[in-house]
This record gives structure tokens, sequence and C-alpha cells, in this order.
């Protein structure tokens, strides 16, 4: 379906609206900018509305099981608190700051902050109302979004955009959703030829493919894929700590950037991955088999994955110089690398041994894709080998239960999307 105006329209309907679009987005250009008040005030409204559990059946529908999740993360996403904080601090308290006179140069210039104009959101389907939220950034920014949704969106980001307009029809014009593939080029080209910016949830091979489209000048604003690991160096609580590490892999199901996929040891003894394992799978076991998964397709990737498993562990539990620890529903397999790699996710993760002097050669290795390190460590050695993570390029330290936790003011991979959505202009008066 497309959302178009705040109407639906067939698939079909594609090439006829799109030949409509320009002069569309031109029209809403050219009239009064869109109000930061009127964005804030419809999404609290539908903030409040999902929170209350009026829309419990539509997330029902979409994501059985977990109507209480979106309902609590739906919060610090859209409520007028968290949305006027994240104003505040990410663009700071409004073009009065910039009007005094510079110290050299013309006296009579003062400078704002717009908006791009138009941006067009190429968004990823793991996480359940991620392109939703895209074109809210769009818009508290005062943006005309055309949004091409996932291939995996299940129909909950038009019916949250839809709500959106119901409660401010003025919206309408600021908000376009096609369900275009990928594999239609011309219909892509299409929509970036309007751009001023194009927002892009992906990783190398989207990246490149964009590149390829986008129009001179258009601002590509990459929040790619990224991998999670956690670090062991000691314990301040080591059974708590464990278990938070498990639970964290059974709920995400490492389908998240911030997600665990390497566990990192802080040793150089060979036998002490294969100890960890032994000592850590039950416990990933009871945390697996205690949070089965409500999507049935989930749930066939994550037992096909274990039976694999299974196999290779009866044929000898080796592969390229890993060894496979099979569990119930989930692995661990140790590497004699320290490669920071993606995992076979879905309750398998990869065991690496990586002594703290090595950390940082290693990590920088791979420092366009770090994004959250999930620290467990002696409290002794926190705060050393914290700074340690940061220097290396990662954005994120967390408790190894909070590796994925959402909060008010979180920068996306080391910066606040909002300033990438607005562009500065200078006038003479």
């Amino acid at each position: 379906m497309i959302l178009y105006q705040g109407e639906l329209f067939p698939t079909e309907k594609q090439p006829e609206l799109l030949s409509a679009l320009e002069a569309h987005v031109n029209r809403t250009l050219a009239a009064r900018p869109l109000s930061r008040e009127t964005v804030v005030r419809a999404a609290d409204a539908l903030g409040a509305r999902i929170a209350e559990g009026l829309f419990d059946d539509l997330l029902r529908r979409f994501a059985p099981g977990e109507e209480e999740k979106h309902k609590a993360a739906a919060l610090p996403v859209m409520r007028r608190e968290a949305l006027e904080y994240r104003i505040r601090t990410e663009l700071g308290d409004g073009p009065e700051a910039w009007d005094a006179a510079p110290p050299y140069g013309p006296e009579r210039i003062r400078t704002e902050r717009r908006p791009l104009g138009t941006l067009f959101h190429i968004a990823a389907g793991n996480v359940d109302g991620l392109p939703a939220f895209s074109v809210l950034e769009g818009l508290l920014t005062g943006n005309v979004n055309i949004l091409k949704l996932p291939q995996a969106d299940s129909g909950l980001t038009i019916e949250i955009l839809r709500e959106l307009i119901r409660l401010e029809p003025s919206l309408a014009e600021y908000i376009y959703v096609f369900d275009t593939p990928s594999s239609d080029a011309a219909g892509m080209r299409k929509m970036a030829a309007l751009a001023d910016g194009i927002v892009l949830w992906g990783g190398e091979e989207a990246t490149r493919a964009v590149r390829a489209l986008a129009p001179t000048g258009a601002r590509l604003i990459e929040w790619g894929h990224r991998l999670g690991f956690a670090y062991i160096s000691g314990y301040a609580d080591r059974e708590a700590e464990l278990a938070a590490l498990a639970a964290h892999v059974a709920e995400t199901k490492q389908l998240l950037c911030s997600s665990c996929q390497t566990i990192y040891l802080d040793t150089d003894d060979p036998r002490a991955p294969h100890d960890f394992c032994r000592e850590f799978l039950p416990i990933l076991s009871d945390a697996v088999r205690s949070r089965p998964s409500a999507d049935p397709g989930d749930a066939a990737q994550a037992a096909l994955r274990a039976y694999c498993l299974r196999l290779e562990h009866a044929a000898g539990s080796r592969r390229g110089g890993r060894t496979v620890y099979a569990g119930d529903g989930c692995s661990l397999t140790v590497c004699p690398d320290r490669r920071l790699e993606l995992s076979d996710m879905y309750g398998n993760l990869l065991v690496k041994a990586l002594p703290v002097p090595y950390l940082l050669p290693v990590l920088r290795r791979a420092k366009g894709t770090l994004q959250t390190a999930a620290l467990i460590a002696a409290p002794e050695k926190r705060r050393q080998l914290t700074e340690l993570l940061l220097r290396a390029g990662v954005q994120r330290v967390m408790k190894a239960g909070d590796m994925s936790l959402s909060f008010c003011g979180e920068a996306h991979d080391g910066t606040y999307p909002l300033r990438q959505y607005t562009r500065f202009v200078h006038v003479e008066l």
C-alpha cells in the first residue's frame, strides 16, 4: 500500500503518484513552514493513546505478545517532555541565539537553522516502528518526508503514520509512504531526485546502491548496520551479569545493531573460552527457553540454526578451527581469531579471547561498524576499560542487560539526527 497525502492507494498507483509528487512537494515547501509545536502536539497525543492501550488490537496484530514492550517504547519517543528535551539538546534554544553581531565582518547578518527541505527515508525492517520513528524525526525538523518501506514491514508503519495524520491533518502533505521494492531502480531514482537529504538505514551494499542514485549535492545520512559485543574482564556480580547478558541475547535475538554478536574475554589462556562456554551455555539455554518467540518466522529461523549447529556438533564440533557448544535453541562457538563479526544470531554467539593490550588495535580494524559494548568488569577496571573502548571507536558502553536500551537524548551512531536533518542559512538584514 501507498500513503499519499493522508490517503491509501494500491501499489499499482505508484507511477501516477510519483509523477505528481514533485508538484505536491514544491507546493508544500512554498507554503508556511511546518510548526514544530504542531508535530510535538500530534506525536504526544499519539504516544498517549498507545500508552493507554487504545491501539492494543493493532499492536497484537502486528507484534503478537509484545504489546507492552511497544507501549513502553512509545513514551521516550513520542511524549512531549521527551521531544522537547531532544529539541533543546540537538537543536539548541532557537534562532535568537544567533542574532548577535559577529566580532568581525558584516554586522547585520542573521543566522538561522532551517530544514534541509525534503528527506528520502530508506528504512530497515529489523525494528518494528523504526520507519515511522525516522519520519517523526524528519517532521520535527520541518522537512517533507518520503519513506520507502522495508520489505519486512508488517503494515504497522502506515497505521502509525495514518493515526498521526488523523490527529493532525496538516501533516498529510509532509508524509509520503511507498512500498517500493529496492529492485525498482526507476521508482527509487524518482524519489531520490526530490531529496535534499537521503536517510539510509542499511549496510554497505545498500549504501553503495543509494550513492549511485543520489542526486548531486544531496546529503547522504547513513545509519548503517553496526555491531555490538560484550567484553568481560572480571565481574562485579558474576551470576547476575551473566544472566543479564543471556536475557539480552534471548530478548533481542541479536537482530539489533546494539545486540551482542561476539563475547570477548580478557585472557590469553586458550582454555579459558572453552571453560566460559561450559559455564555460560546453561544460563543462555535457560534464557532462550523462557523467552520463546511469538513470531513464527523467528521461531523457524532459530530452530533451523539450532538444528544445523547440532549437526556440526555431532560431526565433531569443529569448522575452520572453531568449536561449537550446542545448547537448547542456542549455541556458543569458540573462535581462534579476534575479528569482530556478525554471528548466526537467534541465540548463537561467538566467543573469542582478546587480552586488553590487543583490545584497541583489534577494534580499530572494525571502527566503521562499532556501536555498543556491554562491559562486564571488576569495579576497579571499569573506568579504565570504558575509556579504552571509547578511544577505540565504540559509541555506547552499557551494562550487559542494557545493550539495546533506548533513552531520551540518545544519539544515533555518535551524532544527533535532528542536526543532520537541518542546515544553517545566513541573511543580511
